[in-house]
């Protein structure tokens, strides 16, 4: 009898020091996937100062889910075909990428462990054949999926508040 509570004992320690180990490898896993997420969001305007062609296709969802509004009333992409029709003007070499600042970054990740959102702000400034290009204080959200093993960003949305757009302009 004895032997026998002692093996439900050792079993049932066996067990916590089990279950254990395995919370702190799920842990490990989303502090790694919260970096990863993290990286990608920074890589999806960081692409386009050296023009990583590669960089840019990574980070993306290239499949019709993938989705974008931008602020412009002609910016709704729906699919990578579309959003890849962009790239062609952005790899122009006219078109030159000298910096971007992404604030106030907000990231969730989902307890499944395969989505993830973010908020943020975002600046963004360039040269078109030599002549400045930019915007400030964007607000940027978008979901991020992870799909066979690799996350990918498949839905954004950036957007002025409409009292930044209706502030006269300083002359």
């Amino acid at each position: 009898m004895k032997a026998t509570i002692r093996s439900i004992v050792i079993l049932g320690l066996a067990a916590l020091v089990l279950a254990g180990q395995g919370a702190g490898q799920r842990a490990r896993t989303a502090s790694n996937d919260e970096e990863t997420v993290t990286k990608i969001i920074h890589d999806s305007f960081a692409w386009a100062l050296t023009k990583d062609r590669a960089l840019f296709e990574s980070t993306f969802a290239q499949d019709d889910d993938f989705f974008t509004f931008y602020p412009d009333s002609k910016g709704t992409v729906a699919g990578w075909a579309q959003f890849q029709k962009y790239l062609d003007k952005w790899m122009d070499p006219r078109n030159k990428a000298i910096s971007y600042d992404i604030r106030d970054l907000r990231l969730v990740m989902a307890k499944s462990g395969n989505v993830a959102w973010f908020s943020a702000f975002v600046d963004d400034a360039g040269e078109w054949d030599g002549k400045p290009w930019g915007s400030k204080d964007v607000r940027w959200t978008g979901v991020l999926e992870k799909r066979m093993g690799r996350w990918v960003i498949v839905q954004q949305h950036m957007s002025v508040a409409a009292d930044r757009v209706l502030e006269p302009k300083q002359k």
